[in-house]
């Protein structure tokens, strides 16, 4: 399925959303992201069949922040004074619908992810990425502040210090690095990174599906919960998993020791 920048192809019960605009390295326009926003839907019309979602980049690049190019061309980044506009308008409301997303979400970083691409490959439940990958803050290059949620994000998963410097010096981050920072989950070799961010997908996909949305939604949650907070919403998520068809299925399997067959019910 082909969209304003953007494509969407089906490999079973994974879906695998591309950014595609490689004239400018995947860079995001606000017509990039209406094309991602019309792919989600299409994700959500067959949610009963979607159990993982790939997100990766077109040609040699994930994604390399906002396209500033084409000024005049409804591109509403180009500008200063329009660029708070458009998050809000535009970015945030594909930001928040990746974290309610309904399944897990593997960012597959197959090159550059700079600015905004970074805080997108950031929202992925699994961060791969290509040996030759790296990342960047690339905000004060310009004379702007870090946003998509990469000050929310990224002093999480790596701590204050080494996101303040990634923030105040501007340096790229090769992918071997940001493993042992705790950044990524896996870096792979150029040339098996697709069977294997597929392996990894197709894995997810064939988990217990409401297990996995609500484990999601369980680590999004903790930062803004306290303790006593947290354990009750893993009590109201537990019940919920422990009536799924899945949970039935997985001890079933457990004592007849073969794999289960999840259904994703």
């Amino acid at each position: 399925m082909q969209f304003k920048h953007a494509t969407l192809a089906f490999d079973g019960a994974v879906a695998i959303l591309t950014l595609d605009h490689q004239e400018v390295m995947n860079a995001v326009s606000v017509d990039m992201l209406g094309g991602l926003s019309q792919a989600l839907d299409a994700i959500e019309d067959k949610k009963a069949e979607v159990r993982c979602l790939v997100i990766t980049g077109a040609g040699r690049a994930f994604c390399t922040g906002a396209n500033l190019q084409g000024r005049g061309n409804n591109n509403q980044m180009s500008t200063g004074k329009l660029a708070g506009a458009a998050l809000e308008t535009a970015f945030h409301p594909f930001l928040r619908r990746l974290r309610k997303l309904h399944c897990p979400i593997v960012t597959a970083v197959n090159g550059p992810a700079a600015g905004a691409g970074m805080s997108f490959a950031m929202m992925g439940d699994m961060i791969l990425c290509t040996r030759s990958s790296y990342f960047l803050q690339a905000f004060r290059r310009i004379g702007l502040v870090p946003d998509c949620g990469s000050t929310w994000l990224l002093p999480r998963l790596i701590g204050k210090a080494r996101a303040l410097e990634l923030s105040l010096l501007g340096e790229k981050l090769p992918a071997e690095t940001a493993l042992q920072w705790g950044l990524v989950n896996r870096v792979y070799d150029d040339a098996v990174f697709w069977d294997e961010t597929m392996k990894m997908a197709r894995e997810l996909a064939a988990g217990p599906t409401v297990a996995l949305s609500l484990i999601r939604k369980l680590y999004w949650d903790s930062s803004e919960n306290s303790f006593e907070d947290q354990l009750n919403l893993e009590f109201e998520a537990q019940q919920i998993a422990g009536s799924a068809g899945d949970f039935i299925e997985g001890v079933t399997a457990f004592l007849q020791k073969r794999p289960a067959q999840f259904k994703g019910k």
